[in-house]
């Protein structure tokens, strides 16, 4: 019996590590903006998606899914991708309108945290799709939020040297948009709009000809402009739950539980 229960503390540490380094990045990314170095909080928080994409994953592989697991994920993404992007963008850009740009930072942060708590009952209920989701993801708002600002700093720094002209050219227009920019995003997580979950065994298959053609393309743009690649990609994310309304779909797919430890 102590045996069970000392592999069983195992298997759920393993996954919380990594939402213990998703936490750690967002609280970095706060300490960063509040000396005034975006690069770094954006960085951060970049960083706390890789660790929110691996706690997930790990606990399948481990079979370390818990409550406590489901709970502990929901306040590092919180902080990471609600409370440190809304911050950021406040004290960046937000603050020059005011008390409106400070009630914007709080709707982010209001929204996100909606957004959990509506997700923790979708995981809890075991009613989730492995399609979609409903809503824009929290971590897929924080890095876009995230990669605007590298972009916005390096712009402001005179340091674009190695990227793409024709993204650089258009940040200053998305900079002068911050707030509607924050309020799009938060409402959009809020949304019953259905987002790709990417999670269905189906898509990565080799077959998958423009699935291999758009990672081609993804990787060569990775590897020689990474600060823009990325902001494209969250950018196509963000679009592609807008562009999917247009199709009109008869019924809307049920939503996808987080991609958190815990996930039934």
């Amino acid at each position: 019996m102590d045996r069970h229960k000392i592999k069983r503390s195992s298997q759920v540490l393993a996954p919380s590590i990594f939402t213990m380094g998703n936490m750690a990045c967002g609280f970095y990314s706060l300490m960063a903006v509040s000396i005034g170095d975006f690069r770094v909080g954006a960085t951060c928080i970049l960083g706390g998606i890789i660790f929110d994409m691996l706690d997930g994953r790990v606990a399948r592989l481990v079979r370390g899914e818990s409550s406590f697991g489901v709970e502990f994920d929901s306040l590092s993404d919180f902080l990471t991708f609600g409370v440190a992007p809304a911050y950021m963008m406040c004290d960046l850009l937000l603050k020059d309108y005011g008390p409106v740009g400070f009630i914007t930072a709080f709707i982010y942060a209001l929204c996100g945290a909606l957004r959990l708590a509506r997700f923790n009952a979708v995981a809890h209920s075991g009613a989730g799709s492995k399609t979609h989701f409903q809503g824009l993801p929290i971590p897929a708002a924080a890095g876009f939020l995230a990669s605007f600002v590298l972009l916005y700093t390096l712009e402001e720094e005179g340091l674009s040297g190695q990227t793409l002209g024709w993204v650089m050219s258009q940040i200053p227009r998305v900079a002068g948009l911050g707030l509607f920019l924050v309020l799009g995003l938060s409402f959009l997580m809020v949304s019953s709009i259905p987002y790709g979950a990417f999670k269905q065994k189906e898509v990565f298959r080799p077959r998958n000809v423009k699935l291999l053609a758009g990672v081609g393309v993804t990787m060569t743009l990775l590897y020689f402009y990474p600060q823009n690649a990325v902001f494209l990609i969250f950018l196509f994310y963000v679009v592609s739950g807008l562009m999917g309304l247009l199709r009109r779909p008869k019924e809307t797919p049920p939503p996808v539980s987080p991609d958190i430890p815990g996930e039934p």
